[in-house]
């Protein structure tokens, strides 16, 4: 087994330690300036685009389009559907002026009075009421039928209690919403999306999940029903991890979206909206990471082989580079993201240490003729024949969990790595 990371907080002795930790450790996020925001750093966004550009692709195959839509909303807007703005009145971040000026007094700059807007303005805590203030231009018709956008995008919400990835008053998310002639048809899309969401976290995160129905309590506010995934957690937790909401035609009688149906009857459109956010991250770093550091199911590490060199001079790096780079066109030519990191100004061991904690697998030749390797708990072996390429690794693959150190030829492993 690997050595344990230094200063991480074990498991056993305070779970939530052990993943505020982890995930400063991993270099994966920290917090920022701003309270209740984070920073997320580049591994960690990697990591969710990883997850956005595959969820993007299993969204399109279904027929949905992406656009985008304002992240301010008017106040009046979330006003019209009363439970909804019920359910996020006090989580509403609020725009009351639009301009600064300098201080009299010389402190800074302050608010000007005078730029007080008319109409105050709402981060988007969701964006249910501005896209069907939209659907309203966009519907006319039964022809029109049915819409299917998503939009990737942040909204705020002002969180008193926070935890990187899993609570923060501004993260990252994609939403779908979708309009339909039936209310069959929108309760047909509304299963299809959580059905797709558990497929995604069994087959790509593999992580278990169980799907469910909301109670009238827990339910999305101004929803007829909310369907959800749920993830068990090592601490014995639950972790909702995605969620898609029959509306009924709330929000079409709230802001007076309707059609004329085939029978050339008016009638309201039929509602659905559907999201996962960066809250996965937390529930990908909970699932499978242990105390020996992160740990990452192959299909969503954003590199899974690091190729490390020792050497002396110039000359040897030189040497070295020759034997590796055809192995890194050939893993490339396979599909594997791989690095062959040569900078000089970090010694081999920082380097083994800094990708260790990332779930990288290393290879580190000393000279051309010989590699020292250490996998990572997140990948298997180069691909071959008889290894399963990293993004067809099942979700046993993905949980493997011991770090191994081993010597071979560069020869043989390459012969090895052969289709």
């Amino acid at each position: 087994m690997a050595i344990e990371l230094k200063d991480l907080t074990k498991r056993s002795d305070n779970y939530s330690q052990w993943y505020n930790d982890l995930v400063v450790k991993a270099d994966l996020a920290e917090q920022s300036a701003v309270r209740g925001c984070m920073v997320i750093k580049p591994y960690g966004y990697a990591i969710w685009e990883k997850m956005q550009q595959q969820l993007d692709k299993m969204f399109k195959e279904t027929g949905v389009q992406n656009a985008y839509f304002p992240l301010l909303i008017p106040k009046s807007y979330l006003c019209r559907e009363a439970e909804h703005v019920e359910g996020f009145a006090k989580e509403c971040a609020v725009v009351t002026h639009y301009r600064l000026k300098n201080d009299p007094n010389g402190n800074g700059v302050i608010v000007d009075p005078d730029a007080r807007l008319e109409e105050e303005l709402i981060v988007r805590p969701t964006s249910e009421t501005i896209i069907w203030g939209t659907y309203r231009n966009w519907i006319h018709s039964y022809r029109d039928l049915p819409i299917l956008c998503n939009q990737w995008a942040n909204v705020m919400r002002w969180e008193m209690r926070t935890r990187m990835f899993l609570r923060t008053a501004e993260f990252l998310w994609q939403e779908g919403h979708c309009a339909h002639a039936t209310a069959e048809e929108s309760e047909a899309r509304t299963v299809q999306m959580i059905n797709l969401y558990a497929d995604f976290a069994e087959k790509f995160m593999a992580m278990p999940v169980i799907k469910g129905v909301k109670s009238a309590n827990e339910r999305f506010a101004g929803a007829v029903n909310t369907y959800t995934i749920e993830a068990m957690m090592q601490d014995g937790k639950a972790l909702q991890s995605g969620t898609s909401h029959n509306l009924g035609q709330n929000f079409a009688k709230a802001f007076d979206v309707t059609f004329v149906n085939k029978d050339n009857k008016p009638e309201y459109v039929w509602a659905n909206s559907w999201g996962v956010s960066t809250r996965l991250m937390g529930a990908l770093i909970m699932t499978h990471s242990d105390d020996n550091g992160l740990v990452l199911p192959p299909r969503l590490a954003p590199i899974q082989v690091v190729i490390v060199p020792i050497f002396k001079n110039a000359a040897q790096l030189e040497e070295i580079a020759a034997v590796v780079n055809p192995i890194v066109e050939q893993l490339k030519a396979l599909g594997v993201s791989v690095k062959f990191d040569d900078a000089d100004n970090k010694r081999p061991g920082f380097k083994f240490a800094d990708y260790g904690s990332k779930v990288c697998p290393c290879a580190s030749p000393s000279v051309p003729a010989t590699f020292r390797t250490a996998w990572s708990r997140s990948c298997a072996a180069i691909p071959s024949k008889s290894t399963p390429h990293p993004s067809k690794a099942s979700p046993s693959t993905a949980r493997t969990s011991s770090t191994k150190s081993r010597t071979t030829s560069t020869r043989r492993r390459l012969t090895a790595a052969r289709p």
